[in-house]
């Protein structure tokens, strides 16, 4: 099927490469390919595997439009139209026949394929292209491959595409017990870049969610403008999104060029058009997209926003969302390399020289940022709960893994081991998030499937709105006022409204559109319904407990109830900023929510005080509450524990005969440990009893001595003042109380005169007493806690230094035999 040599369009750097890695494929089954974009690694490889193989490539692309252009490519080059020896399907579109023997597919659609019948039958090979984007299908794909060919299919032949030089990753993961598998690269040959830096002249703001300054977007019409002035060729401008393409295209208005998009929202024709060299010169606005994995004609300048649009969750808030990023060093220099194809070219980037060396040096795979609901429930599927036995390139997060699996059993796709269940399955069959599959499944019934459908294509869209209102959003797609969005939103819905042809609909009314589209949403999150604060009209508390805020005059202000459908929320900041949402009632809020509408008895700590009732909740919203009369003691010994903790110990009455016993016995626990008990604040707090308590004032009434005596085991009572005296009768009689400060090192202060005649230290829990030696002044002259020692060693020094200078006071030469004394000779 490769077309020999000399034919136009294959004589690419990577024709050199073939034959290695041919040989590497015969040797070892599979094999890294490393090459940069515009070699012709996505359509000569599987042309020439084609060749050599008796079955179907299949050819696996990250994004829809990505395979349609390779296979409109390949299909080219061999003078065919699409369909016939090269065809392609995506979700919703498909151009293929008996007589195809190349296949490209999206790596979601290759996925869907593996669950299905994992064996692959008639196909012979896969190629994975743009291994290096890391998305999460993508590595769903390399791991099932991987484990197909290891246990089913040891002649399917892998080959992992990269335009980025690091894969010696790959080659680990691909290799097998013989070692990594072979590396085989084709090394471009671009001509020269120049780097023109074109940061904006007065400062804008960070990006924020989906939010870009509209004064960078500004800057990059400006900066498209000078550089269609400065430079020759077609420009080609990254940008993070379709929002941002539209706004840059209304400012271009009125130049000399044809200003195309080309993003993953076009339908077909358009992003077609943007991939062929027009009549006249031609600025494309592009995402992220046309970095690598597709060839854009003609251009020989670059304009770089650098911003970049991925992924996140909030996993302690369980918000998940698209969000706006710096791009990475690794990108922008993809991005550059795209203006150096064709011959010498430049790039303008939009910041400083010193703001290219903090951009981080790669993008993050997916798997370490992104909601795992969906990749969690595709690995449940293939029997691989957690990715366990599966060779992935990165292991997925514990936490996000653990608030996925959560997820899932609460829509029941999985089961208490993360086993899919049939319903999991039914879930992951419909190729959206599980969420979403799960509101087109249970609303279809509720709402009709066409309408379940509709809201649920535009839930699982990035499309670009002009409101917070998802209902007016929903009624202009309707309208058709945005032709191409409504195309493409049209495509999906009739595709999954046959994915809910089994739903059978409830009898009863027709539901207006707002309580529908309402339902649906509140059934995909039922964590994000909320309802509104007291005394505000813009400030809502969600059912997950996260509060959230609308933002200024939009027409959903003072709505009672919400289903939230997007919420993000700023650094630092207390609640999320909801984006997108629709106005219900209580009622509608209910039938979505169901599964957190409860009833239960709730004793807890509020405002210092034990809080008792019968409350009605949804989730974490309190719909209402009576008094308990009789609520349960354990409870209230619970609810008063939980307050000692959440208001601290400080609100006891700490005596000081409390606060000394309290280090007498972490002096007895330091020195000797269990039984005697540890009184430190969290040992204290868990241990000791404000049963008796049912207050704030309560707890100021406990009585903490005999609280803490309480805590000592009994047959250790009568041993306390033993182990730990209170004071310590020394050899004139004196008691002098001991410090138990630092409870490591019990300390005795005492003049040196009065320990004359002690031999040796006395013990106090279990150890020698600290001894700090005062001279007649109290000064402190020596500590020890090795008294005999110190009569030998250190004594002398002491008596030399201080007999001159107290010479009315004994100083003996042999301290351990001689009178103690607290008393000075008279004067003469």
């Amino acid at each position: 099927m490769l077309p020999p040599p000399g034919t136009p369009g294959t004589d690419l750097p990577v024709r050199s490469a073939l034959p290695a890695l041919a040989d590497a494929l015969d040797a070892r089954g599979s094999a890294v390919l490393v090459a940069p974009p515009g070699t012709g690694k996505t359509t000569l490889v599987p042309l020439a595997l084609a060749d050599r193989l008796p079955g179907r490539v299949l050819v696996a692309e990250p994004r829809r439009v990505a395979a349609r252009a390779a296979a409109t490519r390949m299909a080219t080059l061999l003078g065919e139209p699409v369909g016939q020896r090269v065809g392609y399907s995506v979700r919703g579109d498909s151009r293929r026949s008996a007589a195809t023997r190349v296949e490209v597919v999206t790596t979601g659609l290759l996925v869907r394929r593996l669950q299905a019948d994992p064996e692959l039958p008639g196909v012979a090979a896969v190629v994975l292209d743009e291994c290096h984007e890391r998305h999460l299908d993508t590595d769903l794909a390399l791991a099932f491959g991987l484990d197909v060919h290891e246990a089913l299919r040891p002649d399917l032949q892998l080959v992992a595409m990269s335009a980025t030089a690091q894969a010696d990753r790959l080659a680990t993961l691909l290799g097998a017990d013989d070692g990594p598998a072979p590396v085989v690269e084709a090394h471009g040959a671009l001509h020269d870049v120049d780097v023109v830096w074109a940061p904006p002249r007065a400062p804008v703001d960070p990006p924020h969610g989906l939010r870009v300054d509209p004064r960078l977007l500004a800057h990059v019409a400006a900066t498209v403008r000078r550089a269609l002035a400065e430079r020759t060729g077609d420009v080609l401008v990254f940008l993070p999104g379709a929002g941002e393409i539209g706004t840059v295209t209304g400012l271009l208005s009125g130049i000399d060029a044809d200003v195309l998009p080309l993003h993953g929202r076009l339908p077909a024709a358009a992003q077609d058009a943007a991939l062929r060299a027009g009549p006249r010169r031609r600025v494309v606005l592009a995402t992220a997209l046309a970095e690598s994995s597709l060839t854009v004609p003609g251009v020989r300048v670059v304009v770089d926003a650098g911003l970049a649009r991925g992924p996140r969750a909030d996993l302690a808030r369980g918000l998940g969302a698209l969000v706006t990023v710096r791009a990475s060093r690794a990108a922008v220099t993809q991005r550059a390399g795209r203006a150096g194809r064709e011959g010498p070219g430049a790039v303008y980037r939009c910041w400083t020289s010193a703001e290219q060396d903090r951009l981080p040096a790669h993008d993050e795979p997916e798997v370490a940022v992104a909601d795992l609901t969906a990749f969690a429930l595709e690995l449940a599927c293939w029997g691989a709960p957690g990715g366990a036995g599966l060779a992935l390139l990165d292991r997925p997060p514990t936490a996000s893994l653990l608030v996925a699996g959560q997820t899932l059993q609460g829509l029941g796709a999985v089961d208490d081991d993360g086993r899919a269940t049939p319903r999991g399955r039914a879930l992951t069959a419909v190729g959206v998030h599980p969420r979403l599959a799960r509101a087109l499944l249970d609303g279809a019934p509720l709402v009709g499937r066409r309408r379940a459908a509709e809201v649920v294509a535009l839930l699982s869209a990035d499309l670009p709105s002009r409101s917070d209102d998802l209902v007016a959003t929903w009624r202009a797609l309707r309208s058709g006022s945005d032709r191409p969005a409504t195309a493409r939103w049209r495509e999906e819905v009739a595709r999954l409204e046959r994915a809910a042809d089994d739903a059978v609909p409830r009898p009863g009314e027709r539901l207006p559109d707002d309580t529908a589209a309402g339902l649906v949403v509140g059934l995909a999150h039922p964590e994000r319904l909320a309802r509104r604060r007291p005394g505000g009209t813009a400030t809502y508390l969600m059912t997950g407990g996260t509060g959230a805020e609308l933002a200024p005059g939009t027409a959903l202000t003072g709505a009672p109830w919400l289903a939230i459908a997007v919420a993000d929320r700023s650094p630092g900041r207390r609640d999320a900023r909801v984006r997108s949402a629709v106005a219900i009632d209580e009622a509608t809020a209910l039938e979505a929510g169901g599964p957190l509408h409860v009833e239960d008895d709730e004793v807890s700590w509020r405002n210092g005080t034990v809080h008792s009732a019968r409350v009605e909740r949804l989730g974490a919203v309190v719909l209402s509450e009576r008094p308990l009369r009789d609520p349960d003691p354990a409870a209230v010994a619970a609810a008063v524990a939980e307050g000692l903790r959440a208001d601290g110990l400080g609100v006891l009455t700490w005596t000081p005969a409390a606060r000394r016993l309290r280090e007498r016995l972490a002096a007895a626990h330091a020195g000797l440990g269990a039984p005697w008990p540890a009184v430190d604040d969290e040992a204290l707090l868990a241990a000791i009893d404000v049963s008796a308590a049912r207050s704030r004032a309560g707890l100021a009434r406990v009585d903490v001595v005999a609280a803490l005596r309480a805590l000592v085991p009994w047959q250790l009572a009568g041993d306390l003042d033993a182990v730990v005296p209170d004071s310590v009768t020394v050899p004139t009689g004196s008691r002098i109380r001991v410090d138990y400060t630092d409870p490591a090192v019990p300390t005795l202060s005492v003049r040196v005169q009065e320990v004359f005649g002690w031999a040796q230290t006395p013990q106090v829990a279990g150890r020698p007493l600290r001894l700090q030696l005062l001279s007649p002044a109290q000064r402190v002259v020596a500590t020890t806690a090795d008294l005999a020692g110190f009569w030998v060693t250190g004594y002398t020094a002491v008596r030399s230094e201080l007999r001159g200078r107290y010479p009315r006071h004994p100083w003996p030469e042999d301290p351990a035999s001689a009178a103690p004394t607290t008393r000075a000779r008279p004067r003469r």
